[in-house]
């Protein structure tokens, strides 16, 4: 079968080394829409968002992600970013150099579709742990083995009004500037391959929009100080086109920031885009 769980689940997938530069950082922030000086002007007041550690190890890939995972037989078309979580021991260094081991850690049947977890630690020269990050990828076709299905508790949002309520203009051209932070995922540019994979154009990375709702939640409820962030993870619950709208909305409630973010206006306002949506404080 396309999927051997017996094979995949706890495979190492290897350690690879990678470095950045604060110009890495200067255009990672571009690219998601964190446009204030403090993100993107070179020197001892730059800061970096931690959802940075996500791309930094293929940062400067330049061919579609690959999907050789051990006993998983799957391609591009097949795959939706499930979710994602990263954890940082400290702010993000503006540069540096770093090596990440990832492993297959979990595989869910979901009948006609499998997820795949993959976990990621990404650790100094030096041996110091930066962070860790947690995904998972949803494939449309396969399941249907019997295997566990898993288990995910939805968020329960706060019953009041929101602390934060806003919107980000997605740019028209957003999806090709953010292809530049490493993803060259033929979904987010070429009209041809998005519809043979279901949608009716190229649609925005997930990992974008992950990147604009925490730099806006940042930006208004942490006083635009990132090295308030300790950990953020959401569920990507939806898609989101170049040129729409995302709505955010964000409690803060026992010392976390819940969110969710949609579509706002348009014919598919109110379409979901993330849930589940947790900020931890440092």
């Amino acid at each position: 079968m396309p999927i051997d769980p017996d094979v995949a689940i706890g495979a190492e997938l290897g350690t690879t080394e990678f470095s950045w530069t604060e110009s890495d950082v200067l255009l990672y922030h571009l690219a998601i829409g964190a446009t204030d000086l403090s993100y993107t002007l070179e020197g001892p007041a730059l800061q970096v968002l931690p959802s940075f550690g996500v791309v930094a190890p293929t940062f400067h890939m330049t061919d579609p992600p690959p999907l050789d995972l051990p006993g998983c037989d799957i391609n591009l078309a097949q795959v939706v970013h499930g979710s994602q979580s990263i954890s940082v021991e400290a702010p993000p260094p503006t540069s540096g150099a770093a090596s990440v081991t990832t492993r297959i850690s979990e595989i869910w049947d979901k009948g006609r579709a499998a997820v795949i977890w993959q976990e990621g630690v990404a650790t100094a020269p030096s041996g110091e742990r930066l962070w860790t990050t947690r995904s998972s990828i949803f494939v449309r076709g396969e399941g249907g083995w019997g295997g566990d299905r898993g288990s995910a508790t939805p968020l329960e949002l706060p019953d009041r009004d929101p602390d934060v309520d806003t919107t980000y203009d997605v740019l028209p051209q957003q999806a090709l500037l953010y292809r530049l932070c490493g993803d060259r995922n033929p979904l987010h540019a070429d009209p041809d391959f998005a519809k043979s994979a279901g949608f009716p154009a190229p649609i925005l990375h997930g990992l974008c929009s992950y990147g604009i709702v925490l730099h806006t939640l940042t930006d208004t409820l942490l006083d635009g100080d990132a090295a308030r962030v300790g950990g953020f993870g959401v569920k990507f619950a939806g898609v989101v086109y170049p040129g729409e709208t995302i709505r955010v909305r964000g409690w803060c409630e026992d010392g976390r920031i819940l969110a969710a973010a949609s579509v706002a206006g348009g014919d598919r306002d109110g379409a979901p885009v993330l849930a589940d949506v947790l900020l931890t404080l440092a």
